[in-house]
């Protein structure tokens, strides 16, 4: 019998190829992923203490920026259902526009509980009436996507001018206002809200006045997303938690998943691919209906053209999230504070003060790139930040229209650099018919 053993442990050998200490943090998404945003976090705190602009992370701020991100990041879980299931959704924006008619029409009659119902009504029959051209007759998904934006538009004017011009409060391109007002939320003990009729100490808010490196920021943070926030935006975070458990956790979303990226075998194991493609597009309109019933509530009626392109927002934020609702639920945050600090008092010194903390974070990314030996990125992130760093040396007071074009700078350099790490579902855009390969 032979005595011999092996020299080599393979798992020995495994564990010594695998990184390990900072290595691991270096090669390992999810840890990459954190040191990111402690990095955000720091930067921006020194960009408070050394600009003197408490506004820059205050929760003022940072209750404005979920407001606003709120219709944007539904837009953009929308996509993420019509994508996972195999159809590009470019028709966002039009099934939001249908979101926002709706909404302003049952808010006004009933309340606005019914105008988020209606606004859920009215995109779930945009996103039908695009899966039948896209699912039933094959149509181009970027076509079938561009003419829902084409007609969404046309199709509420008509309806604006049946059910509210003459009436008092309405016209062609507004709906009176709604009937009532959708409640707040403010945590107790965190953020000072009652409790049984008591108010509660607010520790969040303590904190914030301190003023404190990282931790007022924090503070400030914190409170500002559990300080007066509608019922509708509660729902949408609710919303946020149930779409990534039922995407990645139930046998709905795996046959839901599996429509987009391998729909032949999906069929052959008795999924349907069309019925799936269905519900995908028809929850994707939902919650694009959604997202413009969350602004008819925040502007407190229907009002032409108030959606403004957060469907394309919420298309771009999908892709930087890479197509899974946490990055999606990052992206629209990051507009959503872009766009919360040209609201602020003073939003150019707020830019200003913006303009440093993005100089110092990026100087901070560049030694981070090049421990993990990504010298192309850490020369690109060295540059900008040099570049932002004498934007906020040499002045004093941006311009106007820079401060307001922000979010969308924000937005635009987000996707870019978000595109490098993308994988989108397979089989995406690519019309599927039983029977086919």
């Amino acid at each position: 019998m032979s005595t011999t053993e092996p020299t080599t442990d393979t798992r020995d050998a495994t564990d010594q190829d695998a990184p390990q200490g900072w290595r691991k943090i270096i090669h390992q998404p999810r840890y990459r992923m954190m040191v990111f945003a402690m990095i955000g976090v720091v930067s921006l705190s020194l960009g408070r203490v050394l600009s003197g602009n408490d506004d820059l992370t205050s929760s003022g701020t940072f209750g404005v920026a979920l407001r606003t991100a709120a219709p944007i990041a539904l837009a953009g879980l929308a996509g993420l259902f019509a994508e996972r299931s195999g159809t590009v959704n470019i028709g966002l924006e039009g099934m939001m526009i249908m979101g926002t008619i709706f909404a302003g029409w049952w808010g006004w009659q009933y309340g606005p509980w019914m105008a988020v119902v209606g606004g859920l009504v009215g995109g779930a029959l945009a996103g039908l009436l695009m899966s039948l051209a896209t699912t039933t007759f094959g149509v181009n998904h970027i076509v079938a996507g561009f003419a829902i934006n084409i007609l969404a538009p046309g199709v509420a004017r008509f309806m604006a001018n049946e059910l509210f011009t003459g009436v008092p409060g309405g016209s062609v391109t507004s709906s009176p206002g709604n009937a009532g007002a959708m409640g707040r939320f403010t945590m107790p003990f965190l953020s000072g809200g009652d409790l049984f009729g008591w108010q509660t100490p607010d520790m969040l808010g303590w904190f914030e006045r301190q003023g404190w490196f990282v931790i007022a920021d924090l503070a400030g943070f914190g409170r500002g997303i559990t300080t007066n926030v509608t019922y509708d935006v509660v729902l949408t975070i609710l919303i946020f938690v149930l779409a990534g458990y039922v995407v990645w956790r139930t046998s709905f979303g795996l046959r839901l998943r599996a429509a987009g990226e391998r729909p032949a075998a999906a069929d052959s194991l008795g999924v349907s691919v069309v019925r799936m493609r269905y519900y995908g597009l028809t929850i994707s309109g939902a919650l694009a209906g959604l997202g413009g019933a969350v602004l008819v509530l925040f502007a407190n009626r229907y009002q032409e053209q108030q959606v403004a392109g957060r469907g394309f927002l919420g298309l771009a934020t999908l892709i930087f999230g890479n197509w899974r609702p946490a990055g999606i639920a990052a992206g629209a945050g990051l507009f959503g504070y872009a766009q919360g600090i040209t609201l602020r008092t003073s939003p150019e010194q707020v830019v200003r003060a913006l303009l440093l903390a993005a100089a110092i974070g990026l100087g901070m990314s560049a030694v981070w790139m090049l421990l993990s030996r990504n010298f192309t990125g850490m020369g690109i992130a060295a540059l900008i930040g040099i570049a932002l760093f004498w934007a906020w040396f040499v002045t004093d007071r941006p311009n106007n229209q820079l401060v307001f074009v922000t979010p969308y700078v924000v937005t635009l350099v987000a996707v870019s650099v978000g595109a490098q790490r993308l994988r989108p579902p397979a089989e995406e855009g690519i019309p599927w018919f039983k029977g086919n390969l």
